[in-house]
């Protein structure tokens, strides 16, 4: 038993933020600022009505159309996500009542901008098994709750959105590798350290980087975890048709396909429209890319992604 991608779906809130529209707001930043060192020109920013598990809805509801799926065949619901309508119940237990199912599995992953990758591997490896046969994978994030307008290194990067994929048994391979990391010792260089005790906020509520030091681990990591894939399916770099990471800044995304070989022309790119959506930012470029008509059946796709934690994976398709 297998796992393929049958279907796919994104959406992203229809407010869209571009760099100037950040300085009339009075961010001591530039378009050009901006643009040379992260790539991002607008992101999109969910209404104060609009929750994660909103945004999960309107990208489910895409892909499960895509694939031809009525809801209640889902029998499996994980959605990644670093920000919850609540710290309970579960993101995913809200978006499987709003597509009207009930009974099946639902869970949240919380691996941050790496959340994708692990929601996808945790599905492909429950349909492997056999329990279940059809899995809806969601990442949806409504980062610009937690970001500090004021703090023009954090506040640019960011955005709001959803992607998400059906997975479906098969008797032919659709992942084909996946490889799951995350080393905590480097929690401090990205985080949101706050919480909620007696009603009061202890910590910090807002994002905070260490940008350079951020650049340094993403750039290593992602380089090594694609060699894993690879190297687990016996596939050289040379058959990878499409390269999709996590679209946190376009130096990376640059400085990764320059260690695997690979020219930009192969690299699906988004993040100059959506920022950095954390979870959503690989689903989302996957299906730009679906429905664009780049990405076609039978193609090879690695997919990618490095967030706080440090948690860092790798997923390798069979699209």
């Amino acid at each position: 038993m297998y796992a393929r991608i049958t279907g796919t779906g994104s959406y992203l809130p229809p407010q869209a933020v571009t760099n100037h529209d950040l300085v009339a707001r009075g961010i001591d930043t530039s378009d050009e600022w901006i643009v040379e060192r992260t790539g991002i020109r607008q992101r999109h920013i969910a209404d104060e009505r609009q929750s994660a598990s909103d945004l999960a809805l309107e990208a489910s509801r895409a892909a499960l159309g895509c694939a031809g799926i009525a809801p209640e065949k889902v029998d499996l619901i994980v959605v990644a996500t670093s920000t919850p309508d609540y710290i309970f119940p579960s993101t995913a237990c809200l978006l499987q009542d709003k597509l009207g199912i009930k009974g099946c599995a639902a869970f949240d992953v919380q691996a941050v901008c790496s959340g994708f990758a692990y929601a996808m591997a945790i599905a492909e490896k429950f349909i492997r098994s056999g329990s279940h046969r059809c899995a809806l994978v969601v990442g949806a994030e409504v980062f610009s709750r937690i970001l500090d307008w004021n703090d023009r290194a954090t506040c640019v990067l960011f955005g709001d959105g959803a992607g998400a994929v059906v997975l479906e048994a098969a008797e032919t391979p659709g992942i084909l590798a996946s490889a799951l990391h995350a080393d905590g010792s480097y929690n401090e260089i990205l985080s949101v350290p706050g919480n909620v005790c007696g009603g009061r906020v202890i910590g910090s509520p807002f994002l905070q980087m260490d940008g350079q030091a951020v650049f340094k681990f993403a750039v290593r990591v992602l380089g090594d975890v694609a060699h894993e894939v690879l190297q687990h399916a016996h596939m050289p770099q040379e058959a990878v048709d499409w390269l999709i990471p996590h679209q946190a800044n376009i130096r990376i995304l640059q400085a990764t396909a320059k260690r695997l070989g690979l020219p930009m022309d192969k690299v699906i790119t988004t993040v100059d429209r959506h920022g950095n959506t954390s979870a959503a930012s690989i689903p989302l470029a996957l299906d730009v890319a679906v429905r664009d008509g780049r990405i076609k059946r039978g193609d090879n796709l690695l997919l990618e992604g490095v967030g706080g934690g440090f948690t860092w994976g790798a997923v390798l398709v069979k699209f």
